[in-house]
């Protein structure tokens, strides 16, 4: 029992993670239909800007006290408003001129995004995995034989905070309801005064600046990075996205945390090298037996 508690915990921390990158995929595509690859990228990319940001702040170590809450709260605002302008970018010169173009031109234009970013990446900080400053302290608490690391819980509750915010943007923000209204009817909402342009391109900055905090978590939780990190990362974090009920923000919660524990169980019991048969596995059952996901909503198509 003590190790499956344990596992639970990890599960949950690592699935936190990818509930924050699986957000965005299920923003832009709640709001275009658009199975943004490149988001992966952008992801590590907030790890790359979170380590730039410390070496700017010439952090090296372990902090404690109000300067290590200043120091989170910098880098964390910064990975979030760099990942953010990236996002607007590549929406505006990407995908923009393909809203109406057959839906496999901007599937490969964000596949060639994805390589553009890797690359820049690699160029910018070379082909080997980074180290990154382990600046948060990671005492540990035991309650039985369960060992709880600070890292841990706050990786869960930023997740959960996280979620919580944009459900609270996306209900009661006016912006938040253009949002909602273009994802019904993107042309109706324009009819009815709507900046499409505008809304899209707050879709991608809010996205991406989560995809920024999920960089900046994961550098912090890991301890280090690597240009190619996006990729697996951003397949499991759409795998959750599309578990949960792609369009769906909880469902991409739940998704996410639900990857992460299907992961630490298989770890555990079976072994590491069955993660992604297990995983998909998992995904196949679900779609084939609710294809809108665990949360989604069987949608009309549009006209």
């Amino acid at each position: 029992m003590e190790v499956l508690l344990q596992q639970l915990i990890n599960g949950l921390s690592l699935g936190a993670i990818y509930a924050l990158v699986a957000l965005g995929y299920t923003m832009v595509y709640g709001i275009i239909e658009l199975i943004n690859f490149a988001h992966g990228d952008v992801y590590t990319l907030g790890t790359f800007f979170s380590l730039a940001i410390l070496g700017l702040l010439g952090v090296s170590g372990e902090l404690h006290g109000a300067q290590l809450v200043v120091v989170v709260v910098v880098t964390l605002f910064g990975a979030m408003m760099l990942c953010g302008f990236v996002g607007v970018i590549i929406e505006r010169f990407a995908y923009r001129r393909l809203r109406n173009a057959p839906r496999l031109a901007p599937l490969i234009t964000a596949i060639g995004v994805s390589f553009i970013l890797e690359n820049l990446m690699q160029l910018w900080r070379g082909p080997s995995p980074v180290p990154v400053p382990e600046i948060v302290p990671n005492p540990t608490f035991h309650l039985g034989g369960v060992e709880l690391a600070t890292k841990q819980l706050v990786v869960i509750a930023l997740a959960i905070v996280m979620m919580l915010l944009l459900q609270v943007f996306i209900a009661r923000t006016r912006i938040g309801k253009a949002m909602r209204a273009t994802a019904q009817d993107r042309e109706a909402a324009q009819l009815m005064g709507i900046n499409i342009n505008t809304t899209i391109a707050v879709t991608f900055l809010v996205g991406s600046a989560l995809a920024g905090v999920a960089g900046f978590v994961s550098g912090m939780y890991y301890g280090t990075t690597w240009f190619f990190n996006g990729f697996r990362a951003g397949l499991y974090a759409f795998t959750a996205a599309v578990l949960g009920g792609i369009g769906n923000v909880a469902g991409a919660m739940l998704g996410g945390f639900l990857i992460g524990l299907v992961q630490a169980l298989t770890t555990q019991f079976i072994s590491a090298e069955w993660n992604d048969v297990v995983v998909f596995s998992v995904l196949v059952l679900v779609l084939v037996f609710r294809p809108t996901g665990l949360l989604g909503e069987a949608l009309p198509d549009r006209a």
